[in-house]
């Protein structure tokens, strides 16, 4: 079954898709900032943002995971006791065990917080993403309204990402949500850009990652000269063009179980 995937994913290389067959194979050479997406709950994707920092060796790793403060304790604590410093268990956020590689690889690198506090993401759900960011949001573009297309297709990611759960005035402020979240992650490698240096790495899911929309939609607007890879990891062949520059695939984990029984 492997085997066909494999085959099916060079095929989808040959037709100019950006498909990358295994993790070594990315070049992360001459890069900026290399944005390394996942699933959150795949330990196999961890693994892979792992051995890309050990070869990167980033100035700054920026985590979606972590708010600036939460990056603070994470700077500060002890790698033993890091998961109980970061209260990791009341964060929402999968075991810590499939995000431990990844810490443990940031080595020397500055731990910078791309998160958002919730009270943040309530108020753009409330009063949409440009008023929550306050003062920078034309920096990264949230003063700017989505073409309608985008807006109608990003509202039906949303609705299909909750299981069809929301009612549908809840969507438009999800989306603003979203846009919320992919320009704070814009803003923290800006920061540390400027405090600490190139390369940056960003650890943050697939979505955020995306090239059309996404954080490195942000992050252009407010820093264009910046060499910026975006890399995507799937589970499996993909059936479409991916907006990411490249591709790894990996399995999802056994006993997942049904990701909408949380919405029943």
């Amino acid at each position: 079954m492997r085997a066909v995937a494999l085959l099916a994913l060079a095929l989808c290389a040959a037709g100019g898709w950006p498909v990358t067959l295994a993790p070594d194979r990315v070049d992360l050479a001459g890069y900026d900032v290399v944005i390394m997406g996942e699933v959150h709950d795949n330990p196999a994707h961890h693994r892979n943002q792992a051995e890309w920092l050990n070869r990167l060796a980033p100035k700054a790793v920026v985590f979606e995971m972590l708010t600036p403060e939460r990056a603070d304790l994470a700077m500060q604590s002890d790698p033993d006791t890091l998961e109980t410093s970061l209260m990791w268990g009341e964060s929402g956020w999968p075991d810590f065990a499939i995000y431990a590689p990844v810490f443990a690889a940031v080595g020397d690198a500055a731990i910078i917080g791309g998160g958002v506090e919730r009270a943040a993401v309530r108020a753009a759900v409330r009063d949409g993403a440009a008023a929550a960011m306050g003062d920078s949001a034309s920096v990264f573009g949230l003063n700017m309204p989505l073409p309608r297309l985008e807006a109608e297709t990003r509202q039906s990611l949303q609705a299909e990402a909750h299981c069809g759960a929301l009612p549908d005035d809840m969507l438009s402020g999800m989306v603003e949500a979203q846009r919320l979240r992919d320009a704070a992650l814009a803003r923290a490698v800006v920061a540390a850009v400027v405090s600490v240096g190139t390369p940056v790495a960003v650890i943050t899911g697939n979505g955020h990652a995306r090239t059309d929309w996404g954080m490195p939609v942000a992050l252009d607007h407010a820093m264009p000269t910046l060499k910026v890879l975006s890399i995507g990891q799937l589970e499996t062949v993909p059936t479409h063009a991916q907006p990411h520059d490249a591709l790894t695939l990996a399995p999802g984990p056994e006993g997942r179980g049904d990701p909408c029984a949380a919405f029943r």
